[in-house]
């Protein structure tokens, strides 16, 4: 009989094992993603975390919250939680912030308008005509006065290159071109733009806005390929400009043809043909690297008129000369 109750003892203990693992299992983790909107307070953030099954109770997280003193310290934006998580690892992941890629937009630097519009549809799913209609100087001047000069009613240049995150926004066209705004005015409108153009006009006889700076920056940012590049391509185009020389860059007409540019290109007239038309393009023609911006402001103290650079997977040619003839003699060298 003992024998019998032992085992009828170890049938019980192994079906209350059992049933205690089937509960285990019906709590089984997955990842889901969670938008915390802006303003959200402990309680609504509890609701949306519940309702994505990321906790249990509402009451014991607010509660932690507040024992936490973490209400002002939860971040709005986007998440990848785990489902019926702690409370305390949901509110250290909230403080520390958003934790997924989601919603992120990342613009390079040497971008134009449309390039941009386009990244902005891959992103965040805005229509690029939609952010194209957007793109209007007029629509921003009395926010931006850094804008005052623009010309055909571009935002070309303006629209500064970085990662944005727009996590728990409503996000649109006008969301995401604001976002650039304020990043180009807090980076490089704040520039001393005076003193620099005061330098070159006197280094170079040379007399320079804000906005034709934003275009030799662009101009530079598409010729230029290393940071080392960058003052000396700018100290070209000066020395050019000074000596009454056309720029003659190829990206200006690639602007307009939208890849390469063949010979035939650089013939046709175009106002950004700047083998045909003296001094600078009427607009950028792309969003220009602070690091562009800065040669632009300050270029290398040169004698050099011509510069040939290669990057194209078999050659790396970097060369700047002071002469038409030794120009010729380095793409000879190079060919």
């Amino acid at each position: 009989m003992a024998v019998v109750a032992g085992v009828v003892v170890l049938a019980a203990a192994a079906f209350a094992l059992l049933s205690c693992n089937r509960g285990q299992g019906s709590q089984e983790s997955a990842t889901v993603t969670v938008s915390i909107p802006e303003g959200s307070g402990a309680s609504q953030i509890a609701q949306i975390l519940a309702d994505a099954e990321v906790i249990d109770d509402t009451s014991a997280f607010t509660s932690a919250v507040q024992e936490q003193g973490a209400e002002n310290s939860l971040k709005s934006g986007t998440y990848k939680l785990a489902t019926h998580s702690s409370a305390d690892d949901v509110i250290a992941q909230l403080i520390e912030g958003p934790n997924t890629t989601d919603n992120q937009l990342t613009i390079p630097e040497g971008l134009t308008v449309a390039q941009t519009a386009a990244r902005v549809q891959d992103a965040l799913g805005i229509s690029s005509d939609d952010f194209l209609a957007q793109a209007k100087a007029s629509n921003y001047v009395d926010d931006y006065p850094f804008l005052a000069d623009a010309q055909d009613d571009s935002l070309e240049g303006f629209l500064c290159p970085k990662t944005y995150d727009f996590s728990g926004k409503d996000v649109t066209a006008d969301t995401v071109i604001r976002a650039m705004l304020d990043q180009y005015e807090a980076e490089v409108a704040s520039l001393d733009f005076a003193s620099a153009e005061a330098s070159i006009k006197s280094a170079y006889g040379v007399g320079m806005s804000d906005y034709d700076i934003i275009v030799m920056a662009s101009i530079i940012e598409r010729e230029a390929v290393t940071a080392d590049d960058r003052p000396l391509v700018s100290s070209v185009f000066y020395n050019r400009l000074a000596a009454g020389m056309d720029l003659q860059s190829d990206a200006t007409m690639a602007y307009v043809t939208g890849g390469e540019v063949t010979a035939d290109d650089l013939k046709t007239e175009s106002p950004y043909n700047t083998y045909l038309n003296a001094g600078l393009t009427p607009t950028p023609i792309c969003s220009p690297s602070l690091a562009s911006i800065q040669a632009a402001l300050a270029p290398a103290s040169t004698d050099y008129y011509y510069f040939y650079i290669v990057e194209d997977g078999t050659r790396s040619v970097h060369a700047f000369s002071e002469t038409y003839e030794q120009h010729q003699q380095v793409i000879a060298e190079n060919s």
